[in-house]
């Protein structure tokens, strides 16, 4: 373990400050952060014994002021490497190698009800469109369709328009991001077209969410349960909606900065803080049984 006798904490407070100044979607939560980083140094609340205890000290209080879990010093077990973002997407890819491209569980139900699995993240589609392709491809047969989001912890917002225009029918505007650098807002529609066949618009549609359910996961449960398309059906969720970036500020710790928050056309708000909220609450655990016997439900009506 890298011990802080290899180096100290002043460097690193000084620069996440810098670019908590420079880069956080929140300004003036930015200069707050900043005040407090400074005095908790100088208190000596940092002289811990590793860069792992160090940064989840240094996260405790990142995320103090208003409760943002997006923001975080992530301590990495192996070097980091000092491109930025660099370390996130290394982690990202070993996933995405492990998991079928994101698509671990595709399984068909009685009553032609299918379940998508989609996890442990929504990857890039530059890297998991033909996983997906071919997996809503696939579903598009079905009678329902459930996707199982409860393990997902985030990943790409560019993967959520991708996925939402395979289960609408027109030309949607899903969300609006606005992005400190430049003060600019950005919306989100989905796609003209897509490879293959769509689900569709009018089919049931089910999605399962957890507690642990998190960040570009939530935007998809978020955005088709605020267009009326999808009744979700769990735990409420974590309650991320700011898309972040990460910096190199040692050799073992990579601070993640929030750049942008999320506008829901139909809501005028997002999910920051209390999570999307269950059509139908029940436990993570028996969602997917719940989800089955509603959509047959509606498909025997």
């Amino acid at each position: 373990m890298t011990t802080l006798t290899q180096f100290q904490p002043a460097p690193v407070i000084d620069e996440t400050v810098r670019l908590l100044t420079d880069h956080y979607v929140f300004p003036e939560a930015a200069e707050q952060l900043a005040t407090l980083l400074r005095e908790r140094l100088a208190q000596g609340a940092y002289d811990v014994d590793g860069a792992e205890e160090f940064g989840r000290l240094v996260t405790a209080d990142l995320q103090s002021v208003n409760g943002d879990r997006h923001l975080r010093l992530i301590h990495h077990a192996d070097q980091v490497p000092t491109e930025k973002g660099a370390a996130t997407m290394a982690a990202v890819r070993r996933d995405f190698d492990t998991s079928l491209g994101g698509v671990p569980r595709l399984e068909l139900l009685d009553g032609e009800v299918a379940v998508l699995e989609l996890g442990p993240m929504l990857f890039p589609l530059e890297w998991a469109s033909e996983p997906l392709t071919a997996a809503l491809n696939l579903v598009s047969r079905a009678r329902a369709l459930i996707i199982d989001l409860r393990t997902n912890v985030g990943g790409d917002p560019d993967t959520v328009p991708y996925l939402c225009t395979y289960l609408l029918d027109e030309r949607t505007h899903l969300n609006t991001m606005y992005w400190r650098d430049g003060d600019r807002l950005e919306q989100s529609w989905t796609l003209p077209h897509v490879p293959g066949a769509r689900f569709g618009g009018s089919k049931p549609l089910y999605i399962l969410t957890s507690s642990n359910t998190f960040s570009g996961a939530e935007d998809l449960a978020y955005t088709l349960q605020q267009l009326g398309r999808a009744v979700v059906v769990g735990e409420s969720t974590r309650g991320g909606a700011h898309p972040r970036e990460g910096w190199t500020v040692h050799p073992h710790l990579e601070v993640a900065i929030p750049l942008g928050r999320a506008i829901n056309p139909v809501s005028g708000t997002n999910w920051e803080g209390t999570g999307v909220q269950p059509d139908i609450a029940c436990e993570a655990a028996g969602s997917l049984d719940r989800a089955h016997a509603l959509a047959l439900e509606r498909l025997a009506e």
